[in-house]
């Protein structure tokens, strides 16, 4: 199967690259999101086997002030991708996130479950996502949270970055999730597409790292894995004011991919362990 990806630099993009060296990928100067018609246009050029789309705006908060353009590149774009592939009759993937939910409960969400985001970046997805599988196509949504590896720009790297020079960090506790490895993440997106290639229906699936915690908590694993000493003060999200609003339950119930693909939840201790001597050698 041959298989074009859009993006490039991302931590899955990157990722999908080890996994997948064979397939295309498209950078922002060969496909820019800002330009839906040219993703189409680039679909329909290279006419591959299947197409994921690893691409997207994730800056949550600069999306508040400028949530227009984050809905071209999440919505608009990923929307025009998932026509262009319809219209070519070949499977279509695009990567979501948690923030779609509103962030309520301590129940883990499910793939059906009621969407409501709370801030820009989570409508962008939510309208993404609606988009997609209103173009009538083979498309799945991969939903996933709190993503970490050992490239790009991410919390595991920001919190050793700072325990070079820091002895204590004020770190929120109230938000609850499953850090995601990347490599898991793209792991999951192959395996789906492939499956759709073979005539699978598309759907909705959730990935998600267990076992769930909080940013404390999980930067108090990483300084203690890193053997930095640094003091966490957990405190709430109303002591972190951010342009966004964050949802409080990330938490991502993974039930159906270990059920449809015989993928289950990655362990993120085992994958940080990893990312983190890479970093400190």
């Amino acid at each position: 199967m041959s298989l074009l990806v859009f993006g490039q630099s991302g931590q899955v993009a990157r990722a999908l690259a080890r996994l997948a060296p064979e397939a295309v990928f498209l950078p922002r100067s060969a496909a820019d999101l800002s330009d839906p018609d040219a993703c189409a246009a680039a679909i329909h050029a290279k006419r591959p086997g299947a197409v994921i789309n690893a691409a997207a705006w994730t800056a949550v908060d600069t999306a508040e002030a400028d949530e227009a353009a984050a809905a071209v590149i999440n919505a608009a774009a990923p929307a025009a991708m998932a026509r262009a592939c319809a219209e070519l009759a070949i499977p279509f993937l695009t990567i979501s996130t948690d923030y779609v939910f509103d962030g309520s409960g301590d129940t883990p969400w499910t793939p059906d479950a009621p969407t409501a985001p709370i801030n820009a970046y989570g409508r962008s997805k939510r309208a993404g996502e609606r988009a997609v599988q209103a173009a009538g196509g083979q498309a799945a949504i991969l939903r996933t949270s709190w993503v970490f590896s050992s490239e790009g720009a991410n919390f595991l790297k920001t919190m050793l970055r700072l325990s070079e020079t820091r002895d204590a960090l004020d770190v929120v506790d109230d938000q609850i999730g499953g850090p995601t490895p990347a490599e898991s993440i793209a792991r999951a997106a192959l395996t789906i597409t492939d499956a759709m290639a073979r005539g699978r229906p598309g759907g909705i699936w959730h990935i998600a790292g267990r076992p769930y915690v909080s940013w404390a908590g999980f930067a108090e694993w990483i300084f203690a894995c890193a053997g930095r000493k640094v003091t966490v003060n957990p405190i709430p999200t109303a002591a972190w004011p951010t342009p966004a609003p964050r949802p409080l339950n990330s938490r991502l119930d993974c039930t159906t991919l270990a059920r449809d693909f015989a993928l289950g939840q990655p362990d993120w201790k085992a994958q940080a362990r990893a990312d983190i001597r890479r970093l400190l050698a």
